[in-house]
């Protein structure tokens, strides 16, 4: 399986660098110089990692081979991704890779079936996407409403107020 690590976007000056949204909880050592990347599309990569330095909270990637501005415009658009078999597990038991998470089954305390998560979101406040009858509901990704995960079960015990997976109420 694949893991998205960071989007690239526009160029910057003209010596090749790019931005990056970085899409990594490890910009440091994704990023790292001499690093290799696939691609998607598959045919702009892979890119090996010349440089990358912070510029007002951006990240900008100067990658081998690509020297100017032109090189870095064709790069815009590209997803970097790696091999989730290439990360590590995480010694902390309460902590989850968002490749881990995503497919699970959600259920409730009394193991009523509530959904799956389809995605993870980082706003500050990690949320959970879940989704439920066809539609997506948002549950903060704290331990007080997802008190337990079995990844070998598959399944994402979500306990909250009443109403917190029902996608046509506001609570």
């Amino acid at each position: 399986m694949q893991l998205v690590v960071g989007r690239i976007g526009r160029p910057h000056g003209l010596r090749g660098d790019v931005t990056v949204d970085v899409r990594t909880d490890d910009p440091e050592r994704r990023f790292a110089p001499g690093a290799v990347l696939s691609t998607d599309p598959a045919s702009a990569g892979p890119l090996v990692v010349a440089s990358r330095r912070w510029h007002s909270g951006i990240l900008l990637v100067r990658f081998e081979g690509v020297d100017d501005r032109n090189g870095a415009e064709e790069l815009r658009g590209t997803t970097l991704v790696i091999d989730s078999a290439d990360v590590p597990p995480s010694d902390d038991p309460d902590e989850f890779y968002d490749h881990q998470l995503i497919g699970l089954t959600v259920v409730t305390p009394g193991g009523e079936r509530a959904g799956e998560v389809t995605d993870v979101l980082h706003h500050g406040q990690d949320l959970l996407v879940i989704r439920r009858g066809g539609r997506e509901v948002y549950v903060p990704f704290v331990k007080a409403l997802v008190p337990e995960i079995d990844l070998e079960k598959g399944t994402l015990l979500v306990d909250g107020p009443a109403g917190l997976l029902d996608p046509d109420q506001i609570a």
